[in-house]
């Protein structure tokens, strides 16, 4: 039953994520540096209302003493706020279909990340896939005439938010436990909320805020981002806690597919030079998904007979 639940949780929040674009589409005329800015400050907002519930504020001061911990949600709060900020910017000028690219390919920069950081060894299907993401990025940009820079950033940026999170879950606190995710978005947003504050200012001071310019459903959905921020994470979180790994790693296949098919509602299309560099990413998760599949089979003890 509790698996079960997980599922439903990963699913609710992956399937939130994936419609993010129809989301952001309706945040205009708001600039991506507006909807990043009032995303963090309401993100905190929430985070403030759930640590001040929940009595969690000591876990926050003791991330905040630990200066690994802290170090490492540091450059995790710089890189999410590089991923959101291409994100919306991405569905402002029409390149979902783009952004939905990155996050198919994030599992295969993921691989290279543990190539090169962590020193990994890959296995023949995990190279084999590897390959062929890079041809498939190769295809798109010579569609293209330049890389896929927002596929590239958002793979990239999320890749290394990952990797800072990988890091952090190897980092015991003074009691000798990790970071939940509650803590770990809270000092996130914690840490960015001052220069997002200035953001706004900012913005407000030249005019070009929309906050209060754009009638009252604008100003709730900018208001809203803070909880569709930190509500598919607290499910995550749930859905993480209860399901496998390998099952975690199929379902983050829907938030890539729900964003294409938002892209080709929202009018993108796709030259056939393009379909088949996405055909190759999608051969390249096969691939990926099916050796994560045999790892964990090998990985279950066999029963011993009587």
């Amino acid at each position: 039953m509790d698996e079960r639940r997980g599922v439903v949780a990963g699913a609710i929040a992956y399937g939130i994520w994936g419609v993010f674009p129809f989301y952001f589409h309706a945040l205009a005329p708001a600039s991506a540096v507006e909807v990043l800015a009032h995303r963090i400050l309401w993100a905190l907002l929430v985070c403030v209302v759930l640590l001040s519930a929940l009595r969690r504020w000591p876990a926050v001061a003791a991330v905040l003493r630990n200066r690994r911990q802290r170090g490492l949600l540091g450059v995790a709060a710089v890189v999410i706020a590089v991923n959101w900020g291409v994100y919306v910017q991405a569905v402002a000028t029409g390149h979902v279909l783009e952004a939905s690219l990155g996050y198919f390919i994030n599992p295969v920069v993921t691989v290279l990340l543990g190539v090169v950081v962590l020193r990994e060894r890959l296995r023949r299907l995990q190279w084999v896939a590897v390959g062929i993401g890079l041809v498939a990025v190769t295809i798109i940009t010579l569609d293209l005439g330049r890389p896929p820079w927002i596929a590239l950033l958002l793979a990239a940026s999320f890749g290394t938010y990952g990797l800072m999170k990988n890091r952090l879950g190897q980092v015991a606190g003074a009691d000798g436990r990790g970071v939940d995710a509650i803590t770990s978005l809270s000092v996130e947003t914690l840490v960015l909320g001052l220069p997002a504050a200035a953001a706004v200012v900012l913005l407000t001071a030249r005019g070009d805020s929309t906050f209060t310019t754009e009638g009252a459903l604008h100003t709730a959905l900018l208001a809203s981002t803070g909880v569709a921020t930190v509500i598919p994470l607290v499910l995550f979180a749930v859905a993480a806690s209860r399901v496998p790994l390998s099952t975690i790693g199929l379902l983050q296949y829907l938030t890539p597919v729900l964003q294409f098919g938002c892209a080709l509602v929202l009018g993108e299309r796709m030259a056939p030079s393009q379909w088949a560099g996405f055909a190759l990413v999608w051969l390249a998760l096969v691939l990926l998904s099916t050796d994560a599949v045999r790892g964990r089979r090998r990985s279950v003890p066999v029963a011993a007979t009587t």
